[in-house]
């Protein structure tokens, strides 16, 4: 390694403390991407890559998995948070899916990777210090500027394809699974709503089974994946 010895003995301190800034976070943002591309990482349509400290799954107040368990006794009011919304924004809040966030963690990152890279650049043309700092300012700002709208962007797509199962409320559907009578067990119905076609399981207090097929209209919401339907 007596290369990188000799070529970091050779840079003066301005250069170096850029060096010191450019190379962790190009290395961080690589990782992010390598992460984002393979799956693991949370920039997805669904989600905000803005705050994803703000993606709890502990409690599940924001997110509501349906995983088979009855969810008949549960009233429609306890889940008011979670509105359809699996991408950690609350669906009943415009406002803050279309906010732009400029200071986040993959804002300040890219900021520093463009603003130490351009700055050495230019240091290296100009030898001037305060020009680099300049020219890495503008463009790190406005690299973090484009990571913020970019963000903007995903968070408007995830709101406008959240389903909210309380829209459906009053709606016709069709059974597409035998649903047992009384509460017994779950069927399932496919709603058309505008240009949405969804299907979701139901359960109905009918006295009798509702065969496939039948019409049924919604009169009440259990939860996102959950409605209550009576025959028309």
């Amino acid at each position: 390694m007596e290369w990188l010895s000799t070529w970091w003995g050779g840079l003066d301190l301005f250069s170096q403390i850029l060096h010191c800034i450019s190379i962790p976070s190009t290395l961080i943002l690589i990782i992010q991407t390598i992460l984002i591309i393979a799956g693991f990482g949370d920039s997805g349509p669904d989600t905000n890559l803005s705050d994803t400290s703000g993606l709890d799954l502990s409690d599940g107040s924001g997110m509501d998995f349906d995983v088979g368990t009855d969810m008949s006794g549960i009233d429609g009011g306890d889940i008011s948070g979670a509105d359809g919304d699996v991408s950690g924004h609350d669906a009943g809040n415009p406002a803050d899916a279309g906010a732009m966030h400029l200071f986040t963690f993959q804002g300040i990152i890219t900021f520093l990777c463009v603003f130490a890279w351009s700055a050495i650049l230019t240091y290296m043309g100009t030898n001037s210090i305060l020009l680099s700092l300049l020219v890495g300012f503008v463009l790190g700002a406005g690299a973090m500027f484009g990571v913020a709208k970019i963000i903007q962007a995903s968070a408007k797509l995830a709101q406008n394809g959240n389903i909210n199962a309380k829209n459906y409320l009053g709606e016709l559907g069709t059974v597409y699974l035998v649903i047992p009578a009384a509460e017994k067990g779950r069927g399932k119905v496919n709603i058309a709503l505008g240009e949405r076609y969804v299907e979701f399981d139901a359960i109905t207090e009918d006295a009798d089974d509702i065969p496939s097929g039948a019409s049924v209209r919604v009169v009440d919401v259990r939860s996102e994946s959950l409605l209550v339907v009576e025959r028309t």
